[in-house]
């Protein structure tokens, strides 16, 4: 199974020689560079280069590809390259060159040449808001002037949102230049880290690993009830923390995943929903977590073992949901495993690439016990799988030099969305705070929430999944804690859990309409209706909605507190997710009626209320064990019941 190439929506190369032979090579420099700065290349050569050169110089390639290689409108083909489009890329790459050679003098000098960084920043930063139209569309972009048009006008609005007064010809420096705005860390991590992770997937299709895995997932789940979906899960799981982005993964992934579900007899609907939910789990599973979680760790300034500890059990939760409810979807619809001739022996995928976990395991070393950055750690992971696949080689294919310069062509010309997007972010992080938009929605969300919790998080949800909406996993999670972050945390929720909160349900936006790409994606592979695709996908996914409620009013989901308390509070949440998934699909040791369905799930859902959550949550912990052991009683002896005796042996 192919790991995505794109972290969104790649341009694709015109017809035109031009861009038929120019772009790849640029695209192959941006990973070039992105790897000399994921490993101070330049410092170790004795040059003194600010990070910030190296990211003007990424933006100013990515700008030239996608002005070659993508039109001006929007799914239009293009067999030529216009004259402008020509000279828009001249224009951006000149500019944002200029910004990587003057980087140092204009930073340090930013109040006495007024006129240079004007004139650089007043090129740049149109055309990158052009890039982004081109590649992520409408929406980014309506966003952004929104951000620009409130720092400059932000004065004029009443109340608590009242802003400060900028000029204009102060403003557009200040995105251009400025460390906290376009080459800010949001930029820092899509040019270096995601294209990193970007990298090392592109190594592990052309080795073979992403094959490797595919049938490593058939070979352990095709024999169990819905191993078609189990597989699905599994493999969009592994390949979406590389990904960076659901509606990729499920591109990549679904066109494998959802015909081998169809096939097993899932209905199109349900089939299109599991690989949507899995692919968008894969943004929230460690250690790589569609690197949001590097970013995490860089706003709380902690380690990004902590991150990932916390991360761990809402996670698994997640996907002990998905697992429980493709076994009892199955059951309900009796599906068949899948056929012996289709399942894999498993010594025999074993033989063939019993090597292929060596680089993840190298990653986590590199990460967690040689205290390695991420994108340092990712490019170990990737000079592994090179070496693995020169020593042992997958069915008789090792990489060849070719391989690994055509994965450099191909992660650099399928990061240039990513970069344009994390450039976006930095400009709007940079509005908010030059603007004190961000104190004014401080403010605002924090008296919501001094007299009711409960409603600040369920408006702060809210606002997650409208402002997430078809952004990538890195990018969104940027805004979302930048903007509704401070007032959970200014009320008492743990600042680790409050980041976490805040990017579940940004992610949430994947499958939740109106927008819902991940799901409209895997619905226009499994052939099925959008919107039935969507809303199936919110049943299956139904835990990623409370989960994040539950470690906001207690810590313990997220390994925070006493073994014991940790211990009880997620052996209950695993016992009462899957009993509440048993409810909502209707089916435990056989069809269950009305009655026994609703005792499942309010038995379940109380069993996931941690103990500590609330005065008297115990009771409510004790009450749900209750009920649902009385129903979960009931079912047996009744399956027993129903039950055909066995025929008597002459």
């Amino acid at each position: 199974m192919p790991v995505p190439e794109t972290t969104s929506e790649a341009p694709t190369p015109a017809a035109s020689p031009l861009v038929t032979r120019l772009v790849p090579y640029i695209g192959a420099v941006i990973t070039v560079v992105a790897a000399a700065f994921a490993v101070d290349l330049h410092l170790k050569l004795g040059l003194y280069l600010f990070s910030e050169q190296g990211l003007a110089f990424i933006l100013a390639m990515s700008l030239a590809i996608i002005y070659l290689a993508v039109p001006a409108r929007r799914g239009a083909a293009r067999t030529r390259v216009p004259w402008f489009d020509v000279m828009f890329a001249v224009l951006a790459f000149g500019s944002a060159a200029w910004l990587a050679i003057r980087y140092p003098v204009l930073a340090q000098q930013f109040f006495y040449r007024p006129t240079e960084t004007f004139a650089v920043s007043v090129v740049v930063i149109p055309l990158t808001i052009e890039a982004l139209r081109r590649t992520a569309g409408w929406s980014l972009v309506t966003l952004l002037i929104l951000f620009i048009l409130y720092a400059l006008f932000g004065d004029l609005v009443p109340g608590t949102l009242q802003g400060r007064p900028m000029e204009f010809t102060k403003l557009i420096p200040y995105l251009g230049i400025d460390k906290v705005a376009l080459f800010g860390l949001s930029m820092y991590i899509c040019c270096i880290v995601v294209v990193m992770y970007i990298f090392m997937g592109q190594l592990l299709i052309r080795t073979g690993g992403s094959e490797w895995f595919t049938q490593l997932a058939a070979a352990l789940m095709g024999r169990t009830r819905g191993g078609a979906a189990k597989i699905a899960v599994v493999a969009s799981a592994m390949f979406g923390s590389i990904s960076g982005n659901a509606v990729s993964n499920v591109a990549s992934t679904g066109v494998l995943t959802i015909p081998l579900m169809r096939q097993a007899g899932f209905p199109r609907k349900v089939a299109g929903a599991f690989e949507a939910i899995a692919s968008t789990g894969g943004q929230i599973t460690p250690p790589v977590m569609g690197a949001a979680g590097f970013l995490m760790a860089e706003f709380l300034q902690i380690p990004y073992t902590d991150v990932v500890l916390a991360a761990l059990v809402p996670a698994a939760l997640y996907y002990i949901a998905a697992f429980a409810q493709a076994d009892l979807e199955a059951a309900r619809n009796r599906i068949a495993p899948l056929p012996e001739d289709r399942i894999p022996p498993i010594r025999q995928v074993l033989r063939d690439g019993w090597f292929f976990p060596l680089p993840f395991v190298v990653l986590v070393l590199a990460l967690f016990y040689w205290n390695r950055t991420p994108e340092e750690s990712a490019l170990w992971a990737a000079a592994t799988i090179v070496a693995v696949s020169l020593i042992f080689g997958f069915q008789g294919r090792r990489v060849s030099l070719r391989d690994i310069v055509e994965a450099a062509k191909s992660t650099g010309r399928s990061s240039v969305d990513i970069v344009v997007i994390g450039a976006m972010a930095g400009m709007v992080i940079g509005l908010i705070d030059v603007s004190g938009l961000g104190f004014g929605v401080t403010f605002l969300l924090v008296a919501i929430g001094e007299g009711n919790l409960l409603g600040l998080m369920l408006l702060t949800a809210i606002i997650c999944i409208i402002v997430g909406m078809g952004m990538p996993t890195a990018a969104l999670y940027i805004l979302v804690a930048v903007l509704v972050t401070p007032p959970l945390v200014n009320v008492g929720v743990d600042p680790l859990a409050a980041h976490l909160f805040v990017l579940y349900f940004g992610l949430m936006s994947m499958i939740t309409p109106p927008v819902a790409l991940a799901a409209y994606a895997a619905s226009n592979i499994a052939e099925s209706r959008p919107l039935e695709t969507a809303l199936t996908g919110i049943r299956l996914a139904w835990p990623a909605y409370v989960v994040p409620f539950m470690f906001a009013l207690t810590p313990t989901l997220i390994l925070k507190g006493s073994p014991l308390e940790v211990t009880v509070a997620v052996g209950t949440a695993a016992v009462g997710i899957w009993l509440a998934s048993a409810g909502f699909i209707g089916f435990f040791f056989r069809p269950m009626r009305a009655p026994s369905r609703f005792g499942f799930v309010v038995g379940g859902l109380a069993l996931l209320v941690p103990s500590g959550a609330f005065q008297g949550a115990l009771y409510l912990d004790l009450i749900g064990l209750v009920l649902a052991g009385g129903f979960v009683g009931w079912e047996y002896v009744m399956a027993r019941k129903d039950r055909p005796p066995p025929a008597d042996i002459a």
